[in-house]
């Protein structure tokens, strides 16, 4: 079902939030940059029609190197007010461009990580997964207390940002050998009372469970032993779903 004409104009106006993923999705970048900086649109015009032919990853990628290349910091700073969910995802990506050190990047990102709409929250930990892939064992030390923060959303971005496989996004082969060192994060994920923290969670394993498969069944064997809460009951069974699939007998036909 493709977007009303109404909202799309609204969304590329910066005067709305995405509702939905297909909403996400059907921003056109173009018209967006025109309505929120009119000037840099004109003079990226060529730019701008070359990365709207990627795929989103890639798009919002290409925008966030191409605004750390063109706008000042004051101008920078603008864009993570903007009423744009998109606008503000930019903001993620122009983080993740920049050259900085893990701590400060993760303390950058960090507002965007908690922010009250699911689209920038999402562009939060996309945008910072390829630096906290290459710094993993400082990633994990340093995303350990984000796990035990008061905000679900800050406890879930640990869990998402560190998937070894993950949605839209590069899989990360250390952990898909040794998930061990994510034990850091999910240990006191174990029993989250957010839904929202234990689908993350639960999928973190289910991503193991496709290269570790003993790995997950011990550790939920772990968890249920020492935590058998509803909580740790949803999380485990979500984290094992790929292996029960697989492990069930198939009916006779």
């Amino acid at each position: 079902m493709s977007v009303p004409v109404a909202r799309r104009q609204l969304l590329q106006s910066g005067q709305m939030e995405a509702a939905t993923l297909q909403e996400i999705l059907s921003v056109d970048f173009a018209a967006l940059l025109e309505a929120v900086l009119p000037e840099l649109a004109q003079q990226q015009a060529d730019a701008v029609r070359e990365i709207a032919s990627l795929g989103i990853s890639a798009r919002m990628t290409r925008m966030g190197k191409l605004l750390l290349a063109n706008l000042s910091e004051e101008e920078i700073a603008g864009l993570q007010t903007q009423r744009s969910d998109t606008v503000r995802g930019w903001a993620c990506f122009i983080i993740g461009a920049r050259d900085m050190g893990l701590a400060a990047r993760l303390a950058a990102i960090r507002p965007f990580a908690d922010d009250p709409r699911f689209g920038v929250r999402e562009w939060a930990w996309l945008a910072v997964r390829p630096a906290i892939a290459l710094e993993l064992d400082d990633a994990l030390a340093l995303l350990a207390g984000w796990s035990q923060d008061p905000s679900e959303r800050v406890r879930r971005f640990a869990s998402e940002a560190t998937r070894p496989r993950g949605v839209w996004c590069s899989h990360i082969a250390s952990l898909k050998l040794d998930p061990e060192p994510g034990r850091a994060i999910l240990d006191p994920l174990r029993d989250d009372p957010s839904t929202y923290v234990q689908d993350s969670v639960g999928n973190w394993l289910n991503d193991a469970a496709k290269s570790q498969p003993g790995w997950v069944r011990a550790l939920g064997a772990e968890w249920l032993a020492s935590s058998p809460t509803p909580a740790t009951q949803r999380i485990v069974r979500r984290g094992l779903r790929s292996i029960d699939t697989i492990s069930k007998p198939k009916r006779k036909q």
